[in-house]
């Protein structure tokens, strides 16, 4: 593996990260949101990730194809999708809402505050450590142009 590889991967956990701490971001915004296009309360969005190989089965595969070259191997992290939660609801007594039912009971968005803060909290260490991870890469490329030039 190269660096140009490294780089590729810790490029990819950036921007999946990024994209994770969008969707909680949309997740806090909407926390009071109890009706949403469809008339329904929002429902709290997730980011589903995966790595990035292929399989032995899809290497092989490329091998036996005839030109003897392995197939292109995406690395690093892919995002597979933005997927709702479907936890229910909480059920809010407010009679005076314009959203309670004939009990008096709102269905507030399955967003937890606490959660959500977590996750945002989790997103920005991964997101830290693939930076720390792409400047390690950019001083094993310094040194080694260094040791080129002696």
């Amino acid at each position: 593996m190269g660096f140009m590889d490294s780089l590729s991967i810790s490029g990819s956990g950036m921007t999946a990260e990024r994209l994770r701490m969008d969707v909680i971001a949309d997740n806090l915004a909407n926390v009071n949101t109890t009706r949403s296009a469809d008339g329904s309360p929002y429902r709290r969005q997730q980011v589903l990730f995966s790595a990035g190989t292929n399989s032995f089965q899809d290497a092989l595969a490329g091998f036996s194809g005839g030109n003897g070259n392995a197939p292109a191997v995406t690395k690093g992290v892919q995002v597979r999708g933005i997927v709702p939660d479907q936890s229910p609801f909480k059920r809010v007594y407010q009679p005076g809402h314009p959203d309670a039912d004939a009990q008096g009971y709102v269905n507030m968005p399955n967003v937890d505050t606490v959660t959500e803060m977590v996750d945002m909290m989790s997103a920005s260490r991964a997101y830290e450590a693939n930076v720390s991870a792409v400047q390690s890469i950019k001083g094993m490329a310094e040194k080694a142009l260094e040791i080129g030039r002696a």
